[in-house]
């Protein structure tokens, strides 16, 4: 198993010193949130790539239909060539019901489905080289090859992990075609329902490699406990445990020296 810490707000530098400090500690991922407003995703990652070395690079999440493929691929190409290969891109439908800024997107889940499921592959066929798209929902057409080629990932495959609202078929159908599946579960969050979930994608011929994340808060001062309460998880298939903290408020000089604590700490590994 690997372990990540999501870190869940403060200013750009202080997330930046947070992720050299997850690196130090021998976390093995550091995953930040995409909003409409506030410290940018992406410009954060390119940051905290330039200052590791070792640790992979992710949102958590980015509302895929809320924005447009193109740039995002751009985006997340760019941070794999700045990391040496190091990108994760975490995509989901977006969030309605928060208290997140309102934009004015599309809010009707069948549409954002089919937009999720056309960005993901426009996404692909960009990092491939591809010079067209044609969708339903986006198209791309372009004659610079050039672009395309130093838009490039270092990464053969970058991986992609997508929400699955697990048991609902068509959502977990989605998740075969990604690289990681980050689980919503529609009753009780168990590792019981996490194992569940791993056999079905297994018997739908899930690629054995595929990455299942699991989340949850740990306590900084007991690791003992904190690997016995992540042990479970493993067992039942997950391959990453995510440190979260997400009560509010998510800046507080309390929420930050919490997050440092728990960073500082180690991950929670046997």
């Amino acid at each position: 198993m690997r372990y990540g810490m999501i870190l869940p707000g403060g200013t750009a530098p202080e997330q930046l010193e947070q992720a050299v400090l997850a690196e130090q500690a021998g976390w093995d991922g550091v995953f930040v949130w995409e909003a409409a407003y506030g410290v940018d995703a992406w410009g954060l990652l390119s940051a905290i790539a330039a200052r590791t070395s070792r640790i992979k690079l992710g949102t958590m999440l980015t509302p895929l239909p809320w924005r447009r493929p193109w740039k995002v691929a751009s985006q997340v190409a760019t941070l794999d060539q700045l990391s040496g290969g190091r990108a994760i891109l975490a995509v989901g439908l977006g969030a309605t019901e928060t208290d997140l800024p309102r934009t004015g997107e599309q809010l009707d889940l069948r549409t954002r489905a089919a937009m999720m499921d056309e960005g993901i592959d426009l996404i692909r066929a960009l990092w491939t080289g591809s010079l067209t798209y044609h969708g339903e929902h986006y198209r791309y057409d372009s004659t610079r090859d050039d672009l395309t080629q130093v838009g490039r990932p270092v990464q053969e495959r970058i991986p992609i992990w997508v929400v699955g609202a697990w048991p609902r078929p068509k959502s977990m159908r989605r998740v075969l075609r990604c690289d990681g599946v980050l689980p919503q579960f529609q009753g009780e969050q168990s590792p019981e329902e996490l194992r569940a979930m791993r056999g079905w994608l297994a018997e739908r011929g899930a690629d054995p490699a595929l990455d299942v994340v699991a989340e949850g808060e740990t306590a900084a001062e007991d690791p003992a406990a904190a690997a016995a309460e992540v042990a479970p998880w493993a067992d039942a298939g997950a391959t990453w445990w995510l440190e979260t903290r997400w009560e509010m408020p998510h800046h507080s000089a309390e929420r930050m020296q919490q997050v440092r604590a728990r960073l500082a700490a180690g991950p929670p590994a046997p």
